[in-house]
């Protein structure tokens, strides 16, 4: 009978870490976030194990030119609630892509993400930036492949 193997702590710490950057202006979000979330989970590695971070760090440039199908930036409506009365917030897509596309992108990919302290650590390991330029560049990341 086989047994069920894990990779321990070692055979992780061998593996190096590598860091990706996405264009967002030539995906659609949400799979673009599926596609960066398995990223920095690390279920793209052959080592991977759910209770330890394996996973890459991803870099997203171009936030503001995301891509959205549908009718999904007037329909899709995010709400959320401070806790005071009167305190409840509600805004479209649309909205949220003009405010703040980093927030809109980080989001997307942490609701993909566990909610554990392992995902705290992953999503530590995403960073968004409106623009083409980051300060990245000493990671030398490589273009995550996201198909179409």
């Amino acid at each position: 009978m086989t047994r069920t193997t894990f990779a321990t702590q070692q055979d992780h710490q061998s593996v190096a870490s590598e860091w990706y950057v996405v264009d967002a202006s030539e995906h659609v979000l949400g799979r673009m976030a599926v596609r960066i979330a398995e990223a920095l989970m690390g279920k793209d590695k052959p080592l991977y194990t759910p209770h330890v971070s394996i996973g890459a760090g991803v870099v997203v440039v171009n936030a503001e030119k995301v891509l959205v199908t549908g009718n999904k930036k007037d329909g899709r409506v995010y709400t959320s609630w401070s806790g005071y009365t009167g305190g409840l917030h509600r805004r479209t897509l649309g909205e949220r892509l003009e405010q703040s596309p980093e927030r809109l992108i980080k989001d997307a990919v942490r609701r993909m993400l566990p909610k554990t302290r392992l995902g705290a650590a992953m999503v530590a390991r995403l960073k968004v930036y409106r623009g083409a330029e980051h300060p990245h560049a000493a990671q030398q990341p490589k273009k995550l492949d996201i198909p179409r």
